[in-house]
């Protein structure tokens, strides 16, 4: 049975996790066990739930438990989840998020202890490897497009932003749900990784660059496909010890795009299909 209840007051202590605590803070609330995150709208939240995260509690638009909310509640119920549910106006819901929810729905969702590198990259042919990638809209894009276009997983180093931070989730589109991922341990990623049996690619602007349809790199039976933070790029010492510098031919002396824009023209070029 799942029990609605109406929140008019906005520091009511049941909205603490949705409104007072910041991301790290939800992040690390459970230490040393794995910690909370939020995701947002009814097709994001069902690909969470249906990718075996567990629901702590919902928070709803009124005008939405009889729209794409009850749908939600329903899937909810089905699975067995016995939440509490909380429903605010919409000009609530604006206040705790900083921006109307078009779809008003956040539900509040556990963490779960972070596959190894081995385990994601078990099956995998082709992976895309994200180096300080800090900027939560650029790795919420990234990780879209691989899921997309024949990426199989995805790596993220330690200096990157942490994928299930809210942004990250929305601008995935919850597909950080459907295709598998990890952090790399902060020592010896390169080594584990072609250790795995990868060719790497280095996607960089260098003079040693070769074609993104080069057949000697499509061809590869594993491939892992490198790309850095939006600015800086690569690490230099990461491209020097890549097998391959991959760049991607442009026009009208444009010398680079968007990481997240780069990572779609790769992965479709380089990815399974």
């Amino acid at each position: 049975m799942i029990h609605i209840e109406e929140i008019t007051n906005l520091e009511a202590p049941e909205l603490s996790i949705y409104n007072e605590q910041s991301e790290v803070q939800l992040l690390r609330i459970n230490e040393p066990e794995p910690g909370i995150f939020i995701a947002e709208s009814p097709k994001v939240i069902e690909r969470a739930l249906s990718a075996g995260y567990e629901p702590i509690s919902l928070l709803i638009e009124s005008g939405q438990i009889k729209g794409e909310g009850a749908l939600l509640l329903d899937k909810m119920k089905a699975l067995s989840f016995d939440v509490p549910v909380f429903t605010a106006s919409d000009e609530l819901l604006t206040h705790i998020t900083g921006f109307h929810l078009t779809r008003g729905v956040l539900c509040a969702m556990k963490r779960r202890v972070l596959p190894t590198v081995n385990e994601v990259c078990e099956n995998a042919k082709r992976i895309a490897v994200l180096e300080n990638v800090t900027n939560p809209t650029n790795a919420g894009a990234i990780v879209r497009s691989a899921a997309a276009l024949g990426i199989d997983a995805v790596l993220f180093s330690h200096g990157c932003t942490d994928p299930l931070y809210r942004r990250a989730i929305r601008v995935s589109m919850g597909n950080i749900f459907l295709i598998p991922w990890t952090f790399l341990p902060e020592d010896g990623s390169m080594d584990l990784i072609k250790g795995l049996g990868y060719s790497t690619v280095a996607m960089a602007l260098r003079d040693n660059s070769r074609q993104i349809d080069d057949s000697e790199i499509t061809s590869k039976d594993k491939l892992a496909i490198f790309l850095g933070a939006e600015g800086d790029g690569l690490l230099p010492e990461t491209i020097e010890v890549c097998d391959f510098c991959v760049k991607i031919p442009m026009s009208h002396d444009v010398d680079s795009l968007n990481v997240a824009a780069a990572s779609a023209v790769a992965f479709w070029a380089l990815g399974n299909h």
